[in-house]
């Protein structure tokens, strides 16, 4: 920081897609939409797999898990990005701004960790069989999922204190729709880069190893698959394994496309469309590829409505 006198900022103010002022109505009702389907969908999830004793398992416990993980993932930055395609200054504290940063990385380290978990699960169910009970017993599973949550939340603790430490000066408009680390750096009038640096590092780490393990698992998968004698085993051992794949490879390709390289590369306004692929799109995706093509959770969803539909004649 220089010598002149300067005045602390108190405030951010998000310019969202400023740049395109014509579209921002369209641009509302189609986050809106997307917003309110994941919301629906996450939610449905986690009520059937809640409800239906079928599918207390490892697999569908994950994804209970992901789809409560989703929800909260999305609400952290989407109504923001709402905000700010009906308004002219959306404004945001800069405590409230810190705390954003921190529980958008959290979720999202939680996320990678847990589709490196689903991963590894799949691995065992289809790799292991014989003995997949034993290793991903109920104990084994719980532990896993308190665990991606734990490490989640641990990981951007050490960056979200030294931002919370970084001194603001002006300007205060912040070119994205919420707090992402290059914008909150490149408003800073502190030496940011030990900041950055471990930012960086601690982002590359979860990413790029919960990748590899996912990808490994995959590796595996796929040359189990290929080895099986009947086509239908294959084909039934494939469905299941390819729709995670999907929605893994849009996550990471998104993710390590925006904080797995050199900050000074850092396209804004590449960079906030990409973030609408991880922000919005991904938590739609989860419920409608992930798990509302499953056989399983259809059956289990005619159930529950059967069920529902019996008790509306009943009192009828």
């Amino acid at each position: 920081m220089d010598g002149r006198n300067q005045t602390t900022v108190m405030e951010f103010i998000f310019l969202g897609f400023s740049g395109i002022q014509q579209l921002k109505i369209t641009l509302f009702v189609m986050f809106l939409t997307v917003y309110l389907l994941s919301l629906t969908g996450n939610a449905l999830i986690i009520i059937i797999v809640l409800t239906e004793p079928m599918l207390h398992t490892p697999m569908y416990i994950f994804l209970g898990n992901l789809s409560f993980l989703e929800i909260w993932y999305t609400t952290v930055t989407v109504p923001k990005l709402l905000a700010t395609c009906i308004s002219q200054n959306v404004t945001i504290p800069v405590a409230e701004c810190v705390a954003q940063y921190y529980f958008f990385f959290s979720m999202g380290a939680t996320e990678c960790i847990l589709l490196a978990v689903m991963a590894y699960d799949r691995y065992l169910a289809i790799c292991n069989p014989l003995h997949y009970a034993i290793l991903m017993s109920p104990q084994v599973c719980l532990l896993f999922s308190a665990g991606s949550w734990v490490g989640g939340f641990i990981a951007p603790l050490l960056p979200t204190i030294l931002i919370s430490h970084l001194y603001f000066c002006g300007p205060q408009k912040i070119n994205h729709f919420f707090c992402d680390s290059d914008p909150i750096f490149k408003l800073s009038c502190s030496d940011t880069f030990m900041v950055e640096a471990v930012g960086y590092t601690c982002s590359s780490v979860v990413i790029l190893s919960s990748f590899l393990l996912t990808m490994s698992s995959y590796v595996q998968i796929i040359i189990t698959i290929i080895k099986m004698p009947s086509w239908e085993a294959k084909k039934k051992a494939f469905s299941t394994c390819a729709s995670h794949l999907t929605v893994v490879t849009i996550y990471y390709g998104t993710i390590i496309f925006t904080y797995v390289r050199p900050p000074a590369k850092y396209n804004f306004t590449i960079g906030k469309v990409i973030s609408v692929f991880y922000c919005v799109i991904t938590p739609l995706l989860n419920p409608l590829i992930y798990t509302l093509r499953n056989k399983d959770v259809k059956k289990a969803l005619k159930k529950s409505l059967a069920r529902k539909k019996l008790l509306l004649v009943k009192n009828m």
